[in-house]
């Protein structure tokens, strides 16, 4: 009887582990359980036949398979990349071969460091006393600053190499300047730097004989020179052209596409929002528009006065005007090339650009043949160049026949090329650095 009972408990033993084997088996090596239909959340009650919706549940049940270790799965994968990013990252640290500061002492800096560089300012507070940021570009580690409280042997100079941004458009600039470019000469003599360059916002009529005895082929310290307008003396060595940009001292912003930018009808031909100086091109182009009533069909608001800052309102009126024109008016002012051209670039506007010579010392150079607007002309700028505003009705003629598909295909090509251009700029401008300190450090 014992002997009975002890076979039959071993029966029950093993029927139980086999049981506890088959039963791990599907568990883990088995087909994963489906997931239990989601509730339809948001359909209202009747939304759909109780038949369709059961169909639909079914078809979910099917192809979807619930994964009880999915949440873990996720999180290890994230965490596996974050550590990737953080191997990068230590792997490319310190990797540069050169460290540069820039100094911003003209708003043109803005231009370059959020525009061109895309990079960022702490704190964002355009007003602050100290401003500073970061970027690394190509094999070169840029570091930014500007601000009131940038003032010369006033601040820590840790950096052997720097590039100086100023304004010597006139008088007055001319003298800041080059109290600037007397302490950093100072610096590279004493070797507290060992190389310098300058991004100069130049006079508008060119006239920039000032800065001459501070370039290094003059006996000075400044090795390189990138100047603005189409000064006579670029000539890709050490004189290079850089653009004027946006207006940055009236707080015009960085620019993001949207789809409405790129999409939306826009209910003005174009837009014209400026001074009218006396006996100017600009009186000739306000009576041409009124001639045909096109001042009608575009956004025109003429003032007699310059006005150096703009108000809140003056500044929205303006970048609307800009996204709601398909074309921008850019006649001359003191000089053919104007913020108003990269403006309306930011917008997707098409600038339609005065393509004359002003008066003064700009023109061709050794390098370039295209003036006025040289730079803009060697990258391909995809404008409407025109010598005389009488050319202007045929031009808002064609306009008035293009498609809204066209419109946008050409609004697409003018921000891409605009991308394009800045993209080029940072990276050209950094080869020449790079070039010029690097091949300098070596020699």
């Amino acid at each position: 009887m014992r002997l009975m009972r002890r076979r039959v408990c071993s029966f029950f033993i093993a029927v139980y582990c086999l049981f506890s084997l088959y039963a791990a088996y599907h568990v883990f090596f088995g087909r994963r359980r489906q997931a239990p239909a989601a509730s339809p959340r948001g359909l209202r009650k009747g939304a759909a036949p109780a038949r369709e919706r059961r169909d639909r549940e079914q078809s979910v049940l099917k192809s979807e398979e619930w994964n009880p270790w999915e949440g873990d799965e996720r999180n290890e994968q994230q965490q596996r990349f974050k550590t990737s990013l953080q191997i990068l990252n230590k792997s490319t640290k310190g990797k540069t071969d050169l460290s540069v500061q820039i100094w911003g002492k003209a708003a043109i800096g803005l231009y370059l460091w959020e525009h061109i560089f895309e990079g960022l300012l702490d704190p964002t507070d355009v007003t602050a006393q100290w401003r500073e940021g970061k970027s690394i570009v190509g094999r070169t580690h840029y570091s930014f600053i500007t601000g009131p409280a940038v003032i010369p042997g006033y601040f820590s100079v840790d950096v052997n190499n720097v590039v100086l941004i100023l304004n010597g458009r006139e008088k007055a600039k001319i003298l800041y300047a080059t109290q600037w470019l007397l302490y950093a000469q100072n610096l590279v003599q004493i070797q507290k730097l060992q190389h310098l360059a300058v991004v100069l916002l130049g006079n508008e009529h060119c006239n920039n004989d000032w800065i001459n005895p501070f370039l290094r082929r003059n006996g000075g310290s400044v090795e390189l020179l990138f100047i603005i307008y189409d000064s006579p003396w670029i000539n890709d060595v050490d004189v290079f052209q850089w653009p004027l940009g946006v207006a940055t001292y009236r707080n015009f912003p960085v620019v993001e596409a949207s789809w409405s930018m790129l999409h939306d009808e826009r209910p003005y031909l174009c837009n014209f929002l400026g001074t009218i100086y006396e006996n100017s091109s600009r009186q000739a182009l306000m009576n041409i528009l009124k001639q045909d009533g096109n001042d009608k069909l575009c956004w025109v608001s003429a003032r007699e006065q310059w006005q150096p800052q703009e108000t809140n309102e003056s500044l929205k009126n303006y970048q609307d005007a800009l996204l709601q024109s398909d074309l921008t008016l850019c006649p001359v002012g003191v000089n053919t090339e104007c913020y108003r051209i990269y403006e309306a670039c930011s917008y997707g506007s098409v600038p339609v650009v005065e393509d004359v010579m002003t008066a003064g010392s700009c023109g061709n150079t050794s390098v370039h043949h295209g003036a006025p607007l040289q730079l803009l002309k060697s990258m391909g700028a995809p404008f409407i160049f025109i010598k005389n505003w009488k050319e202007l009705p045929a031009v808002l003629e064609k306009e008035k026949t293009i498609i809204l598909q066209e419109k946008i295909e050409r609004r697409k090509m003018l921000l891409q090329w605009y991308q394009h251009f800045k993209t080029e700029l940072k990276m050209k401008f950094t080869d020449i650095v790079e070039s010029s300190f690097l091949m300098s450090n070596k020699s």
